[in-house]
């Protein structure tokens, strides 16, 4: 009979089985990493392109998959027994979270905040069974879930670690709480470049680049640690991050969406837990909880293409278009309200198309002369990122230039009417994020409208790689029951 134990709050030791069991073990737990032909790890043949969550030789395995060995187990006859604390889900009556929160009495801007049912929802689970992979869509008010999680842990006595990718979002998630009525100065403190990584509040709010090198004892005096972005735990530094919270029994990730693979899930659920989804877009939107959302897609139609051309190609002829960024600036300038433009590549695209957007301006093609035009790229200080944000809120007719990076996840500006997806693009997450910074809604703002610019390059009847993936991209908005509409524009 398999044994299965709780070594610590990382992993399970899984023993007292036949050789038999263990290799299928290895197998069943053995995953191919999407595109890993094109790593440079598999191409220098130092990786064969391969994950194993199981360990044959140790027996070790992620607490976070222990529903998927039961199942194992299930389907192939094998009778186990688990360990006193192996499980730890447990009894806790939802309106006792439910008044729990409601007493943190949360705000925003000042106003009394409604707490929505599928975030009393979230709670709840997460805190009955210890850990959890909470997926819930962007502007859904997963940072409402996060501080109601700190103030529950806070109540126990626990120190918190919160983990984000980058530094805006560690300013963001810092005045989020104090909005929502909690003195961040007092509990709270900011650790990224410039600010110094030893614990002195309770609640610690840092990327994990600023972390990842510190000893495993660091991690030990924290009892609750959540990932923001979690989609983002995939590199090496971050699973040794949460590895090294070996003590540490409170585990949550908070995620917009998942990539869509098999091997992303698997990870994330290993490291915080089963994966819980919370709500979708379709349901906010239909219950006006989100702003509606409208998706016309522009198929620009190439002329006199001369050659096939590889991907790379594809982006560097796109980015320096003249006349694909001159008709951008004018879609940019003649559309109405607070618009977002989209990027990938910043010296060959994103400047160029800044330019556009400036000379058009110069030169009057609207009329408003006045209007505020922001450029936001990867050495964008943060401060300077925060102070854009905050001067877009206030306004009702900016143009912002952003590259995906910098702002297709986790910045939360409400008052956004347009965006532009001006660089193509087929990631399922990077789509998703980037629609969802304009479904939040706001005064005066109940919907909002996306521009999805795909390109034709076809040559001799062969399709192009960018028009592939605007096909990509139909397909996430059809398995996301979005509404959307396609028109085609010749370019000369």
């Amino acid at each position: 009979m398999m044994r299965i134990s709780k070594k610590n709050e990382v992993y399970l030791i899984l023993d007292d089985m036949t050789d038999a069991t263990r290799q299928e073990l290895t197998e069943f737990f053995t995953f191919e990493v999407p595109g890993f032909k094109f790593m440079p790890m598999y191409r220098s043949r130092m990786w064969d392109g391969k994950i194993r969550l199981f360990s044959p030789a140790t027996g070790e395995i992620y607490v976070g998959l222990l529903q998927y060995i039961r199942g194992f187990c299930q389907k192939n006859g094998i009778d186990y027994i688990l360990e006193e604390g192996v499980e730890n889900e447990r009894v806790i009556v939802r309106q006792v979270v439910r008044d729990f929160i409601r007493s943190l009495k949360p705000k925003s801007g000042g106003k009394s905040l409604k707490v929505r049912d599928y975030q009393i929802d979230a709670v709840h689970h997460g805190i009955s069974r210890d850990r959890a992979l909470l997926v819930s869509p962007t502007a859904s008010g997963k940072s409402l879930i996060i501080y109601s999680l700190v103030r529950y842990y806070h109540m126990m006595g626990l120190k918190t670690l919160i983990l984000v990718p980058t530094t805006s979002l560690v300013e963001q998630m810092y005045s989020d709480f104090e909005d929502y009525g909690w003195s961040s100065g007092t509990y709270c403190q900011k650790v990224y470049q410039g600010h110094s990584s030893r614990v002195e509040k309770d609640v610690v709010i840092s990327t994990w680049q600023s972390i990842y090198k510190l000893p495993k004892k660091y991690f030990e005096q924290f009892g609750c640690v959540i990932g923001d972005e979690a989609h983002m735990f995939k590199a090496k530094s971050l699973t040794g991050i949460m590895t090294k919270l070996h003590q540490c029994r409170y585990r949550f990730g908070l995620t917009g969406t998942l990539d869509g693979t098999q091997t992303h899930q698997l990870v994330l659920e290993g490291l915080f837990g089963p994966v819980e989804k919370v709500t979708t877009t379709k349901k906010l939107i239909d219950n006006k909880s989100l702003a509606d959302l409208k998706i016309k897609c522009i198929i620009l139609k190439h002329e006199n293409i001369r050659e096939r051309m590889t991907y790379a190609e594809e982006l560097q002829f796109l980015g320096e278009h003249e006349r694909r960024n001159q008709f951008l600036a004018g879609l940019l300038m003649h559309l109405p309200g607070n618009t977002l433009c989209l990027y990938q590549l910043v010296e060959k695209h994103g400047k160029p198309l800044h330019e556009a957007v400036l000379k058009a301006q110069d030169e009057g093609y609207f009329d408003d002369k006045m209007r505020k035009i922001f450029f936001i790229y990867g050495k964008t200080s943060t401060t300077e990122r925060e102070d854009i944000r905050s001067i877009v809120e206030g306004e009702k007719n900016s143009i912002t230039i952003a590259s995906y990076g910098t702002f297709s996840t986790g910045i939360n500006i409400r008052n956004i009417h347009n965006i532009v997806l001006a660089s193509p693009s087929k990631s399922r997450i990077r789509v998703l994020q980037s629609i969802g910074r304009g479904l939040r809604q706001g005064e005066n703002k109940d919907s909002v409208l996306i521009f999805d610019i795909a390109d034709d390059l076809t040559f001799r009847n062969q399709g192009n790689f960018t028009l592939n993936h605007f096909q990509e991209r139909i397909n996430i908005y059809n398995a996301e029951q979005f509404n959307y509409e396609i028109s085609k524009v010749k370019l000369q």
